[in-house]
Protein backbone atom coordinates (compact mmCIF):
# COMPACT_ATOMS: atom_id res chain seq x y z
CA UNK A 1 0.00 0.00 0.00
CA UNK A 2 1.49 3.25 -0.96
CA UNK A 3 1.92 5.97 1.58
CA UNK A 4 -0.04 9.31 1.60
CA UNK A 5 1.18 12.78 2.83
CA UNK A 6 -0.98 14.91 5.03
CA UNK A 7 -3.54 16.29 2.10
CA UNK A 8 -4.51 12.33 1.57
CA UNK A 9 -2.04 12.55 -1.64
CA UNK A 10 -0.13 9.68 -2.48
CA UNK A 11 3.79 10.31 -1.44
CA UNK A 12 5.73 11.89 -4.28
CA UNK A 13 8.31 9.59 -4.72
CA UNK A 14 10.69 9.78 -7.59
CA UNK A 15 11.22 6.26 -9.84
CA UNK A 16 14.66 5.14 -10.26
CA UNK A 17 15.44 4.28 -13.97
CA UNK A 18 18.35 1.91 -12.78
CA UNK A 19 20.52 4.25 -15.24
CA UNK A 20 19.39 2.64 -18.17
CA UNK A 21 21.25 4.39 -21.37
CA UNK A 22 18.49 2.89 -23.86
CA UNK A 23 16.09 4.99 -21.99
CA UNK A 24 15.37 7.82 -23.84
CA UNK A 25 15.15 11.56 -22.71
CA UNK A 26 11.25 11.75 -21.94
CA UNK A 27 11.29 8.02 -20.52
CA UNK A 28 13.82 9.42 -18.26
CA UNK A 29 12.24 12.32 -17.31
CA UNK A 30 8.63 10.68 -16.96
CA UNK A 31 10.90 8.22 -14.45
CA UNK A 32 12.42 11.28 -12.08
CA UNK A 33 9.49 14.06 -11.54
CA UNK A 34 6.41 12.49 -8.99
CA UNK A 35 3.44 12.14 -11.28
CA UNK A 36 1.62 14.65 -9.66
CA UNK A 37 4.12 17.35 -11.08
CA UNK A 38 3.24 15.76 -14.53
CA UNK A 39 -0.19 15.64 -14.18
CA UNK A 40 0.03 19.50 -13.76
CA UNK A 41 2.48 19.78 -16.29
CA UNK A 42 0.06 18.20 -19.07
CA UNK A 43 -3.26 19.72 -17.58
CA UNK A 44 -1.62 23.11 -18.34
CA UNK A 45 0.09 22.68 -21.05
CA UNK A 46 -3.42 21.18 -22.55
CA UNK A 47 -5.14 24.14 -21.02
CA UNK A 48 -3.37 26.37 -22.40
CA UNK A 49 -4.11 24.73 -25.76
CA UNK A 50 -7.17 24.77 -25.46
CA UNK A 51 -7.39 28.40 -24.79
CA UNK A 52 -4.93 29.25 -28.22
CA UNK A 53 -7.67 27.44 -30.18
CA UNK A 54 -10.92 29.46 -28.44
CA UNK A 55 -8.83 32.39 -28.93
CA UNK A 56 -7.75 31.18 -32.66
CA UNK A 57 -11.66 31.00 -33.30
CA UNK A 58 -12.26 34.67 -31.88
CA UNK A 59 -10.26 35.74 -34.14
CA UNK A 60 -11.30 34.19 -36.64
CA UNK A 61 -15.02 35.57 -35.91
CA UNK A 62 -13.07 39.38 -36.04
CA UNK A 63 -12.04 38.91 -39.13
CA UNK A 64 -8.26 38.34 -38.87
CA UNK A 65 -6.04 34.94 -39.51
CA UNK A 66 -5.36 33.39 -35.58
CA UNK A 67 -1.94 32.51 -37.43
CA UNK A 68 -1.03 36.16 -37.83
CA UNK A 69 -1.87 37.09 -34.46
CA UNK A 70 -0.15 34.20 -32.71
CA UNK A 71 3.12 35.32 -34.87
CA UNK A 72 2.71 38.86 -33.85
CA UNK A 73 2.34 38.07 -30.46
CA UNK A 74 5.64 36.00 -30.35
CA UNK A 75 7.05 38.48 -31.92
CA UNK A 76 5.81 41.19 -29.71
CA UNK A 77 6.49 39.34 -26.96
CA UNK A 78 9.53 37.05 -27.57
CA UNK A 79 11.18 38.28 -31.14
CA UNK A 80 13.59 41.25 -30.07
CA UNK A 81 15.61 42.34 -27.11
CA UNK A 82 12.94 44.91 -26.76
CA UNK A 83 10.02 42.52 -26.57
CA UNK A 84 12.00 40.35 -24.41
CA UNK A 85 12.54 43.65 -21.99
CA UNK A 86 8.92 44.89 -22.54
CA UNK A 87 7.62 41.27 -21.57
CA UNK A 88 9.79 40.76 -18.39
CA UNK A 89 8.83 44.41 -16.95
CA UNK A 90 5.32 43.61 -17.03
CA UNK A 91 6.40 40.48 -15.24
CA UNK A 92 7.65 42.05 -12.56
CA UNK A 93 4.44 42.78 -10.29
CA UNK A 94 2.83 39.51 -11.91
CA UNK A 95 5.63 38.21 -10.15
CA UNK A 96 4.67 39.44 -6.42
CA UNK A 97 0.92 39.82 -6.95
CA UNK A 98 0.60 36.33 -8.14
CA UNK A 99 1.99 35.21 -4.45
CA UNK A 100 -0.56 37.53 -2.98
CA UNK A 101 -3.15 34.88 -4.07
CA UNK A 102 -0.90 31.72 -4.39
CA UNK A 103 0.31 32.09 -0.40
CA UNK A 104 -3.61 32.12 1.30
CA UNK A 105 -4.09 29.35 -1.09
CA UNK A 106 -2.28 26.97 1.21
CA UNK A 107 -4.93 27.82 3.77
CA UNK A 108 -7.69 27.22 1.73
CA UNK A 109 -8.09 31.05 1.50
CA UNK A 110 -9.24 32.60 -1.93
CA UNK A 111 -7.60 35.63 -1.94
CA UNK A 112 -8.27 37.88 -5.06
CA UNK A 113 -7.55 41.63 -3.60
CA UNK A 114 -3.82 41.75 -4.89
CA UNK A 115 -4.65 44.94 -6.73
CA UNK A 116 -5.75 46.57 -3.20
CA UNK A 117 -2.77 45.71 -1.60
CA UNK A 118 -0.99 46.93 -4.81
CA UNK A 119 -2.49 50.12 -4.74
CA UNK A 120 -1.25 50.93 -0.74
CA UNK A 121 1.79 49.23 -0.92
CA UNK A 122 2.76 52.18 -3.60
CA UNK A 123 0.81 55.08 -1.88
CA UNK A 124 2.77 54.88 0.97
CA UNK A 125 5.71 54.11 -0.71
CA UNK A 126 4.82 57.46 -2.30
CA UNK A 127 3.96 58.46 0.84
CA UNK A 128 7.56 57.87 2.72
CA UNK A 129 9.87 58.99 -0.38
CA UNK A 130 8.05 62.36 0.10
CA UNK A 131 8.11 62.55 4.12
CA UNK A 132 12.12 61.60 4.37
CA UNK A 133 12.81 63.66 1.35
CA UNK A 134 16.16 65.14 2.94
CA UNK A 135 17.41 61.19 3.61
CA UNK A 136 20.11 59.61 1.52
CA UNK A 137 18.57 57.34 -1.18
CA UNK A 138 19.69 54.24 0.76
CA UNK A 139 17.74 55.29 4.08
CA UNK A 140 14.93 56.60 1.56
CA UNK A 141 14.43 53.44 -0.72
CA UNK A 142 14.92 51.25 2.54
CA UNK A 143 11.49 52.83 4.00
CA UNK A 144 9.75 52.69 0.63
CA UNK A 145 9.80 49.08 1.08
CA UNK A 146 9.71 48.74 4.49
CA UNK A 147 6.36 51.07 4.68
CA UNK A 148 4.89 49.18 1.11
CA UNK A 149 5.35 45.98 2.88
CA UNK A 150 4.06 46.42 5.96
CA UNK A 151 0.81 48.42 4.88
CA UNK A 152 0.28 45.77 1.88
CA UNK A 153 0.50 42.91 4.78
CA UNK A 154 -1.93 44.52 6.69
CA UNK A 155 -4.29 45.05 3.83
CA UNK A 156 -4.66 41.52 3.28
CA UNK A 157 -4.25 40.20 6.69
CA UNK A 158 -7.30 42.10 7.59
CA UNK A 159 -9.49 40.15 5.13
CA UNK A 160 -7.65 37.16 6.98
CA UNK A 161 -8.34 38.79 10.57
CA UNK A 162 -12.53 39.33 9.30
CA UNK A 163 -12.66 35.81 7.97
CA UNK A 164 -10.54 34.24 10.85
CA UNK A 165 -12.50 36.23 13.94
CA UNK A 166 -15.91 37.30 12.17
CA UNK A 167 -16.05 34.78 9.61
CA UNK A 168 -16.59 37.04 6.98
CA UNK A 169 -15.83 35.83 3.21
CA UNK A 170 -12.44 36.54 2.11
CA UNK A 171 -12.67 36.68 -0.82
CA UNK A 172 -15.19 39.38 -1.05
CA UNK A 173 -13.74 40.91 1.65
CA UNK A 174 -10.51 41.12 -0.61
CA UNK A 175 -12.47 42.37 -3.48
CA UNK A 176 -14.22 45.65 -1.68
CA UNK A 177 -10.79 46.36 -0.08
CA UNK A 178 -9.54 47.24 -4.22
CA UNK A 179 -12.45 49.68 -4.05
CA UNK A 180 -11.84 51.52 -1.42
CA UNK A 181 -8.16 51.22 -1.75
CA UNK A 182 -8.14 52.58 -5.51
CA UNK A 183 -10.43 55.31 -3.63
CA UNK A 184 -8.03 56.29 -1.11
CA UNK A 185 -5.52 56.61 -4.16
CA UNK A 186 -7.31 59.13 -5.96
CA UNK A 187 -8.31 61.30 -2.93
CA UNK A 188 -4.55 61.52 -1.88
CA UNK A 189 -3.17 62.23 -5.13
CA UNK A 190 -6.46 64.42 -6.86
CA UNK A 191 -6.05 67.75 -4.94
CA UNK A 192 -5.77 65.67 -1.35
CA UNK A 193 -2.52 65.67 1.12
CA UNK A 194 -0.52 64.07 -1.48
CA UNK A 195 -1.35 65.82 -4.48
CA UNK A 196 1.23 67.52 -6.59
CA UNK A 197 0.03 71.20 -8.35
CA UNK A 198 2.48 70.88 -11.48
CA UNK A 199 0.64 67.60 -12.19
CA UNK A 200 -2.53 69.07 -13.90
CA UNK A 201 -3.57 66.22 -16.80
CA UNK A 202 -2.78 63.08 -14.52
CA UNK A 203 -3.49 64.04 -10.49
CA UNK A 204 -0.12 62.40 -8.68
CA UNK A 205 1.92 62.54 -5.87
CA UNK A 206 5.29 64.85 -5.41
CA UNK A 207 8.40 63.07 -7.32
CA UNK A 208 10.02 60.92 -5.31
CA UNK A 209 13.56 61.87 -6.86
CA UNK A 210 16.02 60.17 -9.88
CA UNK A 211 17.90 59.05 -6.59
CA UNK A 212 15.44 57.64 -5.13
CA UNK A 213 14.08 55.90 -7.92
CA UNK A 214 15.54 51.78 -8.66
CA UNK A 215 17.29 51.19 -11.59
CA UNK A 216 17.80 48.79 -14.25
CA UNK A 217 19.62 45.77 -14.46
CA UNK A 218 23.19 45.76 -16.46
CA UNK A 219 22.53 44.85 -20.43
CA UNK A 220 18.67 44.72 -20.08
CA UNK A 221 16.16 47.34 -20.23
CA UNK A 222 14.27 45.92 -17.36
CA UNK A 223 14.59 47.07 -13.98
CA UNK A 224 15.17 45.44 -10.44
CA UNK A 225 11.93 44.82 -9.63
CA UNK A 226 12.25 41.65 -12.11
CA UNK A 227 15.17 40.30 -9.69
CA UNK A 228 13.07 41.29 -6.62
CA UNK A 229 10.24 39.19 -7.43
CA UNK A 230 12.06 36.11 -8.42
CA UNK A 231 14.06 36.17 -5.36
CA UNK A 232 10.49 36.48 -3.85
CA UNK A 233 9.31 33.48 -4.88
CA UNK A 234 12.03 31.45 -4.18
CA UNK A 235 11.82 32.27 -0.65
CA UNK A 236 7.93 31.94 -0.07
CA UNK A 237 9.23 28.20 -1.97
CA UNK A 238 11.13 27.84 0.79
CA UNK A 239 9.16 28.87 3.38
CA UNK A 240 5.44 27.08 1.91
CA UNK A 241 7.61 24.30 0.99
CA UNK A 242 10.55 23.51 3.68
CA UNK A 243 9.48 24.84 7.49
CA UNK A 244 7.53 24.44 9.77
CA UNK A 245 5.27 27.15 8.79
CA UNK A 246 4.44 26.07 5.57
CA UNK A 247 4.03 22.60 6.74
CA UNK A 248 1.66 24.08 9.40
CA UNK A 249 -0.45 25.92 6.59
CA UNK A 250 -0.95 22.93 4.24
CA UNK A 251 -2.59 21.04 7.47
CA UNK A 252 -4.41 23.64 8.07
CA UNK A 253 -5.67 23.95 4.58
CA UNK A 254 -6.38 19.99 4.46
CA UNK A 255 -8.14 19.96 7.26
CA UNK A 256 -8.62 22.68 9.95
CA UNK A 257 -10.31 21.01 12.70
CA UNK A 258 -7.32 17.87 12.50
CA UNK A 259 -4.92 21.04 13.03
CA UNK A 260 -6.54 22.71 15.81
CA UNK A 261 -6.78 19.27 17.53
CA UNK A 262 -3.00 18.91 16.68
CA UNK A 263 -2.93 21.64 18.59
CA UNK A 264 -2.12 24.62 15.81
CA UNK A 265 -2.85 28.30 16.24
CA UNK A 266 -4.94 28.41 13.21
CA UNK A 267 -5.58 32.29 14.12
CA UNK A 268 -1.96 32.84 13.96
CA UNK A 269 -1.01 31.04 11.09
CA UNK A 270 -3.47 32.56 8.84
CA UNK A 271 -2.76 36.15 9.92
CA UNK A 272 1.27 35.20 9.12
CA UNK A 273 0.18 34.06 5.69
CA UNK A 274 -1.92 36.64 5.04
CA UNK A 275 0.46 39.37 5.60
CA UNK A 276 3.36 37.40 3.80
CA UNK A 277 1.11 37.53 0.74
CA UNK A 278 -0.41 41.07 0.93
CA UNK A 279 3.65 42.52 1.70
CA UNK A 280 4.07 40.48 -1.67
CA UNK A 281 1.95 42.20 -3.37
CA UNK A 282 2.57 45.90 -1.45
CA UNK A 283 6.22 45.21 -2.92
CA UNK A 284 4.95 45.34 -6.23
CA UNK A 285 3.45 48.90 -5.48
CA UNK A 286 6.68 50.01 -4.34
CA UNK A 287 8.60 48.84 -7.76
CA UNK A 288 6.11 50.61 -9.60
CA UNK A 289 6.77 53.78 -7.81
CA UNK A 290 10.18 53.62 -7.21
CA UNK A 291 11.03 51.94 -10.82
CA UNK A 292 8.32 52.70 -13.44
CA UNK A 293 6.87 55.61 -12.59
CA UNK A 294 8.60 57.70 -9.99
CA UNK A 295 5.05 58.69 -8.33
CA UNK A 296 1.62 57.47 -7.45
CA UNK A 297 -0.85 57.86 -9.64
CA UNK A 298 -3.83 56.02 -11.11
CA UNK A 299 -1.38 54.11 -13.29
CA UNK A 300 -1.03 51.92 -10.23
CA UNK A 301 -4.47 50.85 -10.44
CA UNK A 302 -3.79 49.05 -14.09
CA UNK A 303 -4.62 45.47 -13.31
CA UNK A 304 -1.78 44.06 -11.98
CA UNK A 305 -3.40 42.46 -9.20
CA UNK A 306 -6.26 40.67 -11.25
CA UNK A 307 -3.90 39.74 -13.79
CA UNK A 308 -1.85 37.96 -10.57
CA UNK A 309 -4.66 36.22 -9.76
CA UNK A 310 -4.50 33.93 -13.07
CA UNK A 311 -0.84 33.66 -12.89
CA UNK A 312 -1.12 31.95 -9.20
CA UNK A 313 -4.46 29.82 -10.56
CA UNK A 314 -2.15 28.58 -14.28
CA UNK A 315 0.79 27.75 -11.61
CA UNK A 316 -1.22 25.79 -9.38
CA UNK A 317 -0.34 28.19 -6.48
CA UNK A 318 3.14 26.71 -6.26
CA UNK A 319 5.64 30.26 -5.73
CA UNK A 320 8.32 28.60 -8.47
CA UNK A 321 5.85 28.01 -10.76
CA UNK A 322 4.99 31.35 -10.97
CA UNK A 323 8.15 32.77 -12.57
CA UNK A 324 7.81 31.35 -15.31
CA UNK A 325 3.69 31.35 -16.14
CA UNK A 326 4.28 35.35 -14.92
CA UNK A 327 6.94 35.67 -18.00
CA UNK A 328 4.24 34.10 -20.28
CA UNK A 329 1.47 35.98 -19.17
CA UNK A 330 3.53 39.13 -19.24
CA UNK A 331 4.29 38.16 -23.00
CA UNK A 332 0.91 37.92 -23.62
CA UNK A 333 0.02 41.29 -22.49
CA UNK A 334 3.26 43.00 -24.44
CA UNK A 335 2.13 40.49 -27.79
CA UNK A 336 -1.40 42.32 -27.56
CA UNK A 337 0.52 46.20 -27.86
CA UNK A 338 2.13 44.79 -31.21
CA UNK A 339 -1.66 43.27 -32.44
CA UNK A 340 -2.82 47.12 -31.72
CA UNK A 341 0.24 48.68 -33.92
CA UNK A 342 -0.54 46.28 -36.08
CA UNK A 343 -3.56 44.70 -37.17
CA UNK A 344 -5.22 47.88 -35.34
CA UNK A 345 -6.85 45.28 -33.14
CA UNK A 346 -8.21 46.96 -29.41
CA UNK A 347 -5.78 46.80 -26.72
CA UNK A 348 -8.72 44.70 -24.87
CA UNK A 349 -7.72 41.93 -27.23
CA UNK A 350 -5.12 40.25 -25.05
CA UNK A 351 -7.18 40.84 -21.94
CA UNK A 352 -9.70 38.55 -24.15
CA UNK A 353 -6.95 36.07 -24.90
CA UNK A 354 -6.49 36.23 -20.57
CA UNK A 355 -9.79 35.80 -19.43
CA UNK A 356 -10.25 32.99 -21.90
CA UNK A 357 -7.51 31.51 -20.65
CA UNK A 358 -8.65 31.81 -16.77
CA UNK A 359 -11.97 30.17 -17.46
CA UNK A 360 -10.37 26.98 -19.33
CA UNK A 361 -7.80 26.71 -16.04
CA UNK A 362 -10.83 26.80 -14.20
CA UNK A 363 -12.73 24.50 -16.05
CA UNK A 364 -9.40 21.84 -16.41
CA UNK A 365 -9.39 21.78 -12.67
CA UNK A 366 -11.55 18.84 -12.82
CA UNK A 367 -9.52 16.84 -14.77
CA UNK A 368 -6.79 16.55 -11.24
CA UNK A 369 -7.09 12.68 -10.82
CA UNK A 370 -9.03 11.95 -13.83
CA UNK A 371 -5.55 11.09 -16.30
CA UNK A 372 -5.49 7.42 -16.83
CA UNK A 373 -2.06 7.54 -17.56
CA UNK A 374 -0.95 9.11 -14.55
CA UNK A 375 -2.99 6.91 -12.67
CA UNK A 376 -1.69 3.80 -14.08
CA UNK A 377 1.96 5.18 -12.99
CA UNK A 378 0.74 6.43 -9.63
CA UNK A 379 -0.33 2.77 -8.87
CA UNK A 380 2.81 1.49 -10.34
CA UNK A 381 4.52 3.67 -7.66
Amino acid sequence: MSQVDVNGLPALQPLNDGGDPGRTIGQRLLNVLPWAALESIAITLLGILVSMVLFGVFVLLAGHSPFEVYELMYKGAFGTSFAWGNTLTRAAPLLLTGLCTALPARLGMVIIGGEGALVMGGLSAAAVATAVSGASPAVTISCMFLAGSLVGGLWIAAAGALKQFRGVNETICSLLLIYIAVAILNHMVDKGPMWDPSSLNNPSSHFIGDANRIGKLPGIDVHWGLVIGIVACLICWVLMDRTTLGFAASIVGGNARAAKMAGLSIASITLIVSFLAGAAAGIAGVTEVAAVHGRANANLAVGYGYTGILVAFLARHNPLAIIPVAVLIGGISAGGGRLQKSLMMPDATALVFQGILFLVVLVFETLYGRLKFLQRREAKS
